[in-house]
């Protein structure tokens, strides 16, 4: 685009001068005889001084050009192409001072001095060209200029004192009245050759720098045309030698364009393109620096820069930040992969910044969480309108791909002067109100100073939470499952548990989300699974041979490559037979069901049983139940424990038991802790169920000493149920 836009600029400003030459041509070849010697002697003379002193400028304008140039471009085609034309304009220069008419200058002007300096300067010219584009062009010294000059002008003094040598050494080239002879003729269409070789070449590499070489084939074209006019004249008075000049002065000027635009232009262009790239390259820094990469939102040092100036500018006068979270967004990353997560982030901040105003700055934080500055608050219900504003946004699911995800957030709000009074207090305090609005009816809260203490004592338990595997203080408790129908004892839940050496026992909902952030929740599941098939077996080894045993996944484990082997290890560690082994997996994890498909097929492979946890409070709509390989649906406690006074729970329960019953999948109620709800599901064909009204999670080794009287306790509760249902 660069070289035609130069191409085209050429033919703007020179396309005139140099159409100029052929508008002669056809003149002199339509009316060569009427035109001949229409400049006489007197007036010929002049125009012949004038064209030569163009020729000598334009052939030291060259020599000059790359001098100059040399030291910077250190290029020796340029290099030799200088001292080329240093040469050239000396002997062009005693051509003009020889030619016929001139005055005295050592000794009279003559055909013989004048026509024998233009023919050595063309054939000069010509094989010196040639043999440019012939050699490869590389970098040479600078030091090279003054050999390179000083040959050029030990060549052009050499052939000065030859042609003025007192005694005539060479043959006369033109007769006057007869014009050229044929010697001259044949150097001069040894010439017209030698620039052909040059115009063929030119031709063949032209793709390889087109707009320095589209300049020299125009001038190989004319200095061919010149030389063509120089064989046919009688005179030197003849119109052809007028147009033979013009034409040479013409390919000349087209040389020197050629090589301005390589010595030049097209450098200056380079450092122009650089310099643009160089400014586009530190505007996208700059853009990068200051913008999130995903979300093309201001990122957190934008956001603090933005934050201080208004807070420095504007002192006195109320503001807000919040943060923004997406809940469960890291289940979404692990489930659905890094670009689905990136999707959604992008349509989350699609949403957030349509409400971007005066007052409003949007920026993003990291990971899941986004931050929202209001400039100036005059009341809280500023600060609670805009909120119930985000919400709103979010209710609408969020299209992604293929996929319809229902997202919530919680958000944590931080007012300037009161929870902070610079950017970093209002951005660490809004954080932590974030973290605890996901407990929130809402899901949203204001920084309370309660809150530090908090921020401490969970960083601690993470700390802690790093080194309490190693240390043993993590613990399995186990929840009986019981069939109804018989009363016995089928399998037990496996359910973590941590002892603090400090606090005691730390509740699973406080330090799960920490492994879960952290990533600690991969071995700490792996753990599990191996010790509950451990101890599994031990109790097979003590006769309780009949039950198994089920185990959660987390997302993280889910999504691990090698969780089939871990599995399989575990069981062959175990000496556990397949079918003893349940794993819980959650709705969130089946929103990838290509993934989800594979994944269950593989372990399904191994005999082990699929079931459901929390089934109805996920993500996903029911058409994976009919598609992936699931045994059992685990009803959540949340349906249970209002049953049988709550219709709505009621009518839930009843329809996800008549929808897995279709499908033939059993079905575990959890959370079961009075006899009403227990008879709310046996009347439903609800069969297995769990909670304390058979027993709480126990240690295993209290299990192995009263496993008798849980059975009792069970095969009671269900005689007493089937009396009362039978009466």
């Amino acid at each position: 685009m660069e070289q035609r836009r130069i191409t085209d600029k050429f033919w703007k400003v020179d396309g005139w001068g140099i159409l100029i030459p052929l508008l002669f041509l056809v003149l002199a070849l339509c009316f060569r005889e009427s035109l001949f010697a229409i400049f006489d002697e007197r007036n010929y003379v002049i125009l012949h001084l004038i064209f030569e002193i163009f020729i000598i400028g334009s052939s030291f304008a060259i020599a000059v050009q790359a001098w100059m140039i040399s030291p910077y471009i250190l290029s020796n085609q340029r290099l030799w192409l200088g001292a080329l034309f240093f040469s050239v304009g000396w002997l062009e220069m005693f051509h003009a001072i020889t030619y016929k008419g001139m005055p005295f200058f050592l000794m009279e002007s003559t055909p013989y001095n004048a026509t024998w300096f233009y023919m050595i300067s063309r054939l000069t010219q010509a094989f010196g060209l040639l043999m440019i584009l012939l050699i490869p062009d590389r970098q040479v010294n600078t030091s090279y200029r003054w050999i390179s000059y000083s040959l050029a002008l030990v060549y052009a003094a050499s052939w000065i004192a030859l042609i003025f040598y007192p005694v005539q050494l060479l043959p006369e080239l033109v007769i006057e009245g007869s014009g050229p002879t044929s010697i001259k003729v044949g150097l001069q269409y040894t010439a017209i050759l030698l620039q052909c070789f040059c115009f063929l070449f030119l031709v063949k590499n032209f793709s390889k720098a087109k707009t320095r070489n589209f300049m020299m084939i125009i001038a190989s074209v004319y200095l061919i045309i010149g030389d063509s006019m120089f064989t046919s004249y009688k005179s030197v008075y003849d119109i052809t030698n007028f147009i033979g000049h013009l034409f040479q002065l013409t390919g000349f000027y087209c040389l020197l364009k050629a090589l301005y635009y390589t010595s030049v232009e097209e450098p200056f262009q380079r450092v122009r393109k650089a310099e643009r790239r160089l400014r586009e390259s530190e505007e996208s820094l700059h853009y990068m620096a200051y913008h999130d990469e995903r979300t093309k939102l201001p990122n957190v040092r934008y956001f603090k820069e933005k934050l201080g100036q208004t807070l420095t500018n504007e002192p006195d006068s109320q503001k807000a930040v919040l943060v923004v979270e997406i809940d469960r967004f890291d289940t979404i990353y692990e489930s659905l992969g890094h670009t689905f997560g990136d999707l959604t982030l992008q349509s989350v901040a699609e949403r957030l910044y349509s409400l971007v105003s005066s007052n409003i700055f949007i920026g993003k934080k990291r990971g899941k969480e986004f931050t929202i500055f209001l400039t100036s608050v005059d009341h809280k219900e500023e600060v609670l309108n805009l909120c119930e504003k985000v919400q709103e946004l979010m209710k609408e699911p969020i299209q992604v791909q293929h996929l319809q995800l229902n997202m919530t957030v919680n958000i944590g709000i931080a007012l300037y002067p009161e929870h902070g009074t610079n950017e970093d207090e209002l951005l660490k305090h809004a954080q932590m109100a974030a973290y605890e609005a996901q407990k929130e009816t809402q899901r949203l809260k204001f920084y309370q100073e309660a809150m530090d203490k908090q921020f401490i004592d969970r960083l601690m338990l993470e700390h802690d939470l790093h080194k309490a595997l190693a240390k043993g203080e993590l613990h399995i408790d186990y929840q009986p499952q019981v069939n109804v129908r018989t009363g016995d004892i089928v399998s037990f839940e496996s359910l973590i548990r941590w002892k603090h050496p400090e606090r005691g026992w730390i509740s699973p909902g406080q330090f799960i989300p920490i492994a879960e952030e952290t990533g600690l929740i991969a071995p700490i599941g792996e753990w599990v699974l191996k010790t509950a098939c451990q101890q599994l077996k031990e109790w097979h080894n003590q006769g309780i041979s009949h039950i198994g045993v089920a185990v959660n996944l987390s997302t993280r484990q889910f999504f691990q490559q090698n969780l089939v082997d871990i599995i399989k290890d575990s069981l062959k560690e175990a000496d556990l037979a397949p079918h003893f082994l349940e794993l819980e997996i959650t709705e969130s994890m089946t929103t990838d069901m290509s993934y989800a498909a594979s994944m269950l097929a593989d372990l399904k492979k191994l005999g082990i049983r699929i079931a459901v946890d929390d089934f109805g409070t996920g993500y996903s709509s029911l058409h994976y139940l009919k598609d992936l390989p699931i045994d059992c649906l685990k009803i959540d406690r949340s349906f249970v424990q209002h049953v049988p006074s709550d219709k709505h729970n009621a009518a839930l329960i009843s329809t996800i038991l008549a929808i897995a019953e279709h499908l033939c999948l059993s079905v575990i109620a959890e959370g079961v802790e009075e006899m009403e709800q227990l008879s709310f599901l046996w009347e439903n064909n609800c069969y297995q169920v769990q909670g304390y009204l058979f027993s709480p999670p126990l240690p295993p080794e209290k299990i192995s000493c009263i496993f008798a009287d849980i059975q009792a306790q069970a095969s009671s509760y269900c005689q007493q149920l089937k009396l009362t249902n039978v009466k």
